[in-house]
C-alpha cells in the first residue's frame, strides 16, 4: 500500500477548482451573488441579457437585462477562473396580462385596481416604442431634475 507524500496532500489541499454555479434572475430585476474567493475581474459572456456591478471584491449584484442565458465569468488577479456563473434571465412577473389584438400583441402588468403598459420583447411595434419613449422621457426628465439638484436631501 502506497502512502501519499504529505507535501501533495498539502497541494491537493490548496488547489481549489473554480466555482460553477447557476442563477436565474428576473428580467429588470437585480440579485446579489457571492463570489468564493476575491475577485479582481469579471466578463458576462453576452452584456445585452445580464449585467454585472461589483459591491467589493467577493460579492455583486447581478440585473436581468432581457430573455436569455449568458455566464458570468470573474477571475483572481493572477488570471485564475473563480467562478462560471450561468445566468438565465426569465420573465418575473407574476401579473402580466397579454393583450392580442391580430398579429400585435401588448403586454400589461396589472395589479388588483389597475393596468399599465409594460413593454416587453415580442410586443408589437407599435406599441412596444410608444411605451418605451414614454419611459425613455419619464427617465430623461428624472435625469435632468437629478442633475439640477432636485435630487432629494434636506428642505428649505
Amino acid at each position: 500500500m502506497r502512502r501519499a507524500s504529505p507535501a501533495l496532500l498539502l497541494l491537493a489541499a490548496l488547489a481549489q477548482p473554480a466555482f460553477a454555479d447557476t442563477l436565474s434572475v428576473a428580467m429588470d430585476e437585480v440579485q446579489t451573488v457571492t463570489f468564493p474567493r476575491q475577485v479582481a475581474t469579471v466578463n458576462v459572456g453576452n452584456p445585452a441579457i445580464a449585467d454585472i456591478t461589483m459591491i467589493d471584491d467577493r460579492h455583486a449584484f447581478i440585473l436581468g437585462k432581457s430573455y436569455g442565458a449568458t455566464n458570468i465569468i470573474a477571475l483572481n488577479k493572477t488570471g485564475e477562473m473563480i467562478s462560471n456563473t450561468h445566468v438565465s434571465v426569465l420573465n418575473g412577473q407574476q401579473a402580466i396580462v397579454t393583450l392580442q389584438r391580430g398579429t400585435q400583441r401588448t403586454t400589461y402588468n396589472c395589479t388588483a385596481t389597475r393596468c399599465e403598459a409594460a413593454p416587453q420583447p415580442g410586443d408589437g411595434k407599435e406599441s412596444f416604442d410608444a411605451a418605451s419613449s414614454q419611459i425613455a422621457t419619464h427617465q430623461q426628465a428624472a435625469k435632468s431634475a437629478a442633475g439640477a439638484g432636485g435630487g432629494g436631501g434636506g428642505g428649505q
